[in-house]
């Protein structure tokens, strides 16, 4: 007798959430700062986030998906569009999965104080803490508000797979709960990327991380988180 090796199927009452990170965002200039939601930078898609969307929508179109998600956030509603489209599904949106609130640094200055190497930037990158920015939300409070978004979703979903729009920041907080990581072991989530979650109650599965063969092939280059 012959034992073939016993594939993955998610156990009864599942859903498989396929997190996908939005399309690259318009640049940040310094001398004018994205326009705000809710307290939120709120650029839209530059040019190549665009086509990122388009790709995204041509690889999950087959793909047998009840329902997509997006948040208050423009450039997830302009990332979900195309697949929204193929499939004829108008999406819902999560509030409480909008990216981090980034405090003082909101508005793009994130990407400044990254790019130069900002003390304050440094240290919250050794504490792993986003509340180092002055105002801004601790990697607690992201992760709590992101997992009671993603229970909600478990359970309107029981046994299906939805398609969830979201932001870098989100993604690391997700995946960080599912695995039990250090808080910021999933950054740099490439834009476009698909992430693959299982949620069962408290049981989540990571499935997969930072797919982008959609995108033209491995990617190891370093996204701008918002």
């Amino acid at each position: 007798m012959a034992i073939r090796q016993i594939r993955f199927q998610p156990e009864p009452g599942s859903t498989e959430i396929l997190l996908v990170r939005h399309g690259e965002s318009a640049p940040f200039r310094p001398e004018q700062p994205f326009e705000r939601v809710d307290g939120h930078g709120n650029p839209p898609l530059a040019p190549d986030g665009l086509a990122q969307a388009e790709q995204v929508g041509q690889r999950l179109r087959d793909e047998i998906i009840h329902a997509i998600y997006v948040t208050t956030l423009v450039r997830t509603h302009q990332t979900a569009a195309p697949l929204a489209t193929a499939l004829g599904i108008t999406p819902a949106v999560e509030a409480d999965l909008r990216e981090i609130h980034l405090g003082e640094w909101e508005g793009g200055l994130l990407r400044k104080k990254a790019a130069d190497l900002d003390p304050l930037y440094v240290e919250m990158q050794q504490r792993q803490d986003w509340g180092v920015i002055p105002g801004a939300e601790s990697f607690d409070q992201l992760r709590r508000r992101c997992v009671g978004a993603i229970d909600r979703i478990h359970g309107r979903h029981p046994d299906e797979r939805v398609a969830v729009f979201v932001h870098g920041g989100v993604i690391g907080a997700l995946l960080a709960h599912a695995t039990g990581s250090q808080p910021f072991a999933f950054t740099g989530a490439d834009n476009g990327s698909i992430h693959h979650l299982v949620v069962r109650g408290e049981d989540w599965k990571l499935r997969a991380y930072n797919d982008t063969s959609h995108l033209g092939g491995f990617s190891s280059r370093a996204q701008a988180l918002t």
